[in-house]
């Protein structure tokens, strides 16, 4: 289950370290607007729904401390063979490329104890800082 802050579900971006560091500021600086999780492992095995359209989160670093407020301004459920450049794009990290962004997702959800493939479903969030 996620955690709550405020009644609120928390956002926690990455793994805690350096890249949730880098994606909190990211967020910050207005540059990272999405952000995807495997249905599977990042919301059916936490017993937590995918957000919705006007819900907010609690962006939140490595200790659970509040850093911002998002709004979520859309949600769609995909397989991962189907995510768009557009959305990677929004995601604000830099990538050259679906392909690249695929890669390292690979790597990190494997680090995870969970192997993808194109089959794979995957929440594409969109959000706004608040």
């Amino acid at each position: 289950m996620w955690g709550r802050i405020d009644g609120l579900r928390t956002l926690d971006l990455g793994t805690a370290g350096d890249l949730r560091t880098r994606l909190n500021a990211l967020v910050l600086l207005g540059s990272k607007r999405a952000t995807a999780g495997l249905l599977d492992l990042d919301y059916l095995d936490e017993s937590e729904k995918p957000e919705q359209v006007g819900e907010r989160l609690v962006l939140v670093d490595d200790v659970g401390d509040r850093v911002a407020e998002v709004e979520v301004t859309a949600v769609e459920l995909t397989r991962l063979g189907q995510v768009t450049w557009e959305f990677v794009e929004a995601l604000g990290e830099g990538f050259a490329s679906v392909d690249d962004w695929r890669r390292e997702c690979e790597e990190y959800w494997a680090k995870r104890g969970q192997d993808v493939d194109d089959q794979s479903r995957v929440v594409c969030v969109r959000f706004r800082l608040v």
